[in-house]
């Protein structure tokens, strides 16, 4: 476990010298001395240590580790306090761990990142003692979660793990017995249900299809990670279609897209399901997708559509943030064209976006975005609303917090562009969960599904604002619904993007 660890998360090892670490380290070299004579340890030093390392009275994150991690025992004298002050009674594994690694990056040699998480693995026992038993059981799990998320995160990482390999590679390392299996469903992050793991939703499609018909189903995908992935569901409801332009202006991860791709490109564009088809060829309903299509296709889960207000070239543009931060800019043929567009995107993205994956732990200095699942939400349209106020009222504080421990003042270093990466992060969050929470509020007081009148009643608003601009949106023959089916079709109290009535 301890090396597969190393390879994928050590990233940095500091420098011990006195110079570095001033007089505490000489204090803490002095007792580790006195210790290795047979002498009684300096607890007093060791516990005013550990309570400025906590509260950061003249240290930086970075620096707790090195404090913690050690093979002496003043080193663990202080690593013992320092676990004093966190309390995990009541928290499953993985979130205890997850706040006890938020305090400080887990920095270091293997050995010494292992020792730190055999005291973390101790406290939790004592503020749980009924939970995990034995302590080497609290640790093993401990290490397994630590690999868990690695696999999930990391971006060199193959063919993901399954939850079965995870419970599997568990097998007997708990005293000698294995661990309960709803423990390790619960602990394992995102893993939490065998039957939503079993029955991907490509199979749920291929369910669909009766007398051996097709099987293989394609998805809209980047890379090998398969929460980000998104199936083509053939009975999924088309939202809106029409031309737009396109014009790539970043790729994944907010990265400027070469000169050579960046030129604009006209397509027939369908909004169907949780994905916005890009087709060379007018849009015809029962048309099989060709592989320009799916190629062209931008997942809209977890996106942002707003007006380019930074983009004066072309009128009526609209800038689409994907949830890999990729930066499109759509050309419509009206302004209303354009506020339509940006409506239904956005409403579709707040209706069916699965809640976010916890964030990565890790050792890395860099800021990492959590992973934004593509899978349609299982929560009913109320408690959508209450999962995105929560999120907001998340990042809110989190912008607060952030803005409290600005980096040295030098624009130019890492550690400053870091910083600003995160809060435009952070800043982009809000907004983003502001435009969903308003969406979503302004559906529920229209009380239909029906997307026309919603929209007419969400645009009437907006006029109102700019000066009684009212009712300009153009009425199409038949408005396709806003209604509460699964993946199947069936009816339920999900708001999953259903089938056309």
């Amino acid at each position: 476990v301890n090396s597969s660890f190393d390879a994928n998360l050590l990233t940095d090892v500091l420098s011990d010298s006195e110079s570095e670490l001033g007089g505490l380290e000489q204090l803490e070299r002095g007792s580790t001395e006195t210790l290795a004579n047979g002498c009684r340890a300096d607890c007093d030093a060791a516990k005013r240590l550990a309570k400025r390392l906590f509260y950061l009275e003249g240290f930086r994150r970075c620096d707790v580790a090195r404090h913690l991690g050690k093979n002496n025992d003043f080193s663990q004298l202080v690593a013992s306090e320092y676990l004093s002050f966190f309390d995990f009674s009541g928290l499953s594994l993985d979130k205890a761990l997850r706040n006890f690694l938020k305090a400080f990056p887990l920095m270091g040699e293997t050995q010494e990142r292992e020792r730190i998480l055999v005291h973390f693995s101790k406290r939790f026992c004592v503020c749980n003692p009924t939970a995990l038993a034995p302590e080497d059981g609290a640790h093993t799990l401990t290490c397994a979660l630590m690999l868990l998320n690695t696999d999930l995160h990391g971006h060199n990482i193959g063919k993901k793990m399954s939850c079965q390999q995870f419970i599997s590679n568990l097998d007997g390392l708990n005293d000698g017995k294995d661990f309960p299996k709803d423990l390790l469903k619960v602990q394992s992050f995102i893993y939490s249900e065998e039957e939503e793991f079993r029955k991907s939703l490509s199979e749920l499609v291929e369910e669909q299809y009766e007398g051996g018909g097709k099987r293989g189903v394609a998805r809209v995908t980047d890379g090998n990670n398969p929460f980000i992935a998104i199936p083509i569901l053939p009975n999924a409801v088309t939202y809106k279609h029409g031309v737009l332009s396109r014009k790539s202006h970043a790729d994944m991860d907010g990265k400027r897209t070469p000169r050579g791709r960046r030129g604009w490109k006209k397509f027939y564009a369908v909004l169907k399901g949780m994905i916005l088809y890009l087709q060379k060829d007018e849009y015809k309903a029962d048309a099989e997708l060709c592989e320009g299509d799916l190629k062209n296709a931008v997942r809209i889960h977890h996106a942002l559509a707003t007006r380019a207000t930074d983009y004066s070239k072309r009128p009526n543009v609209l800038k689409l943030k994907t949830s890999d931060w990729r930066v499109f800019l759509l050309q419509a043929p009206s302004e209303e064209e354009m506020m339509s567009w940006i409506f239904r995107i956005n409403l579709v993205a707040a209706l069916f976006s699965a809640p976010a994956f916890p964030a990565a732990i890790g050792s890395m200095k860099t800021f990492c975005r959590p992973l934004l699942p593509s899978s349609s939400t299982r929560l009913n349209q109320e408690d959508q609303l209450q999962s995105h106020e929560g999120k907001l009222k998340q990042m809110s504080v989190e912008v607060e917090e952030h803005r409290k421990s600005p980096p040295s003042p030098s624009p130019k270093s890492r550690e400053w562009e870091e910083y600003r990466i995160k809060e435009h992060y952070l800043i982009y969050e809000k907004s983003r969960y502001e435009t969903y929470i308003n969406l979503l509020q302004a559906k529920m007081r229209a009380e239909t599904d029906d997307l026309e009148k919603i929209e007419a009643s969400v645009m009437s608003g907006i006029g109102e604002g700019r000066g009684g601009r009212e009712g300009y949106l153009r009425k199409t023959q038949s408005s396709p619904s806003i209604s509460q089916h699964d993946v199947n079709g069936r009816a339920s109290g999900r708001t999953g993007p259903g089938q056309q009535s």
